[in-house]
């Protein structure tokens, strides 16, 4: 059995931030010469911080060839709580940033292509007139269940997706907090002067010619379609364009007389026309993710809050 790291005698009192740092800038370029351009020190100086590191930790943290250096399984174990360390000293620093001046700071939010074109807008608007000076990165992202690696590597502060099956909210793993603020149906909608506005009562199979404007294959909108014709027996209705881009079926939708499938929130957003259409009941929950065990900044909470508020008055008018 391995002898224990004796953490006051060997590390504690010695090891610096600014050596994880080091270490960590080698692992992101795979080479000390690179890292030791980027730091604007010597690569002797970079390996030397390296060789005490491992010298103190009894490990070796990174294994060398002609092709450079990669993390070790010892190496990757710093790596991440070094991450998590390095995040909380930041979060630090926005506090205090915060305390000094309660209506600025900073927040970063991932956030996806359909909410950033319909619940964002109103959010940031109100939240921006509260807090004036508070600066906001938005960073579209993919759905949620796809890819949460910006909120893992500390990117993001929280994402505002939409949470679709699989994987259900209570497998989400260990690390993370999801909040529903509310449920955000599929419905079928077109622009208000097509033929289709004008109806009363359509049913499934009066659309199968279409034309149509769906996502492609295996997303929830092309999903939340294909399985309600094919329940009934019907042929899947004529796709006239697959596109993931809001903006081009906003285009389409105002000047054809296209029908697709989208949230009922982006449809409020773009003045569409909900059309009659009976659809299964399937939850499609837009939510707030953040980590677990991560301090989040007075800013992210206040955000948080303001994002709770506007839910809360969605579910109220609905």
């Amino acid at each position: 059995m391995r002898k224990k790291i004796d953490w006051e005698g060997q590390i504690g009192r010695r090891l610096r931030l600014r050596d994880l740092h080091v270490f960590s800038i080698v692992a992101q370029h795979g080479s000390m010469a690179k890292a030791a351009a980027e730091l604007g020190v010597s690569p002797p100086t970079v390996s030397e911080v390296i060789a005490d590191l491992e010298r103190g930790l009894g490990v070796q943290l990174l294994d060398r060839s002609p092709q450079g250096v990669e993390p070790t399984m010892y190496g990757h174990a710093i790596l991440r709580r070094g991450l998590a360390a390095f995040d909380e000293l930041k979060q630090g620093i926005r506090d205090i940033e915060f305390l000094a001046d309660p209506t600025g700071g900073e927040l970063r939010i991932g956030c996806g292509a359909t909410l950033s074109a319909s619940i964002l807008p109103a959010i940031i608007h109100g939240f921006s007139q509260q807090y004036p000076r508070v600066v906001l990165h938005v960073h579209e992202v993919p759905p949620p269940t796809r890819d949460l690696s910006g909120l893992r590597d500390r990117k993001h502060d929280l994402i505002l997706g939409r949470w679709m099956n699989p994987p259900p909210l209570d497998h989400v793993g260990d690390d993370l907090n999801v909040e529903v603020l509310f449920d955000d149906p599929l419905v079928v909608a077109t622009g208000t002067q097509t033929r289709w506005a004008r109806r009363r009562k359509i049913d499934l199979a009066d659309l199968i010619d279409g034309p149509w404007i769906l996502t492609p294959p295996n997303t929830w909108n092309h999903t939340g379609i294909e399985e309600p014709f094919r329940a009934r027996g019907l042929p899947m209705p004529k796709i006239n364009l697959m596109t993931s881009s809001v903006h081009v079926c906003t285009h389409l939708l105002a000047n054809g007389d296209f029908v697709t499938a989208l949230a009922k929130s982006l449809a409020e957003r773009l003045a569409l026309k909900v059309l009659p259409v009976d659809l299964p009941d399937r939850a499609w929950p837009v939510v707030i993710i953040t980590l677990k065990n991560r301090t989040l900044s007075p800013v992210v909470e206040q955000f948080i809050e303001h994002v709770r508020h506007n839910s809360r008055d969605r579910v109220i008018g609905h």
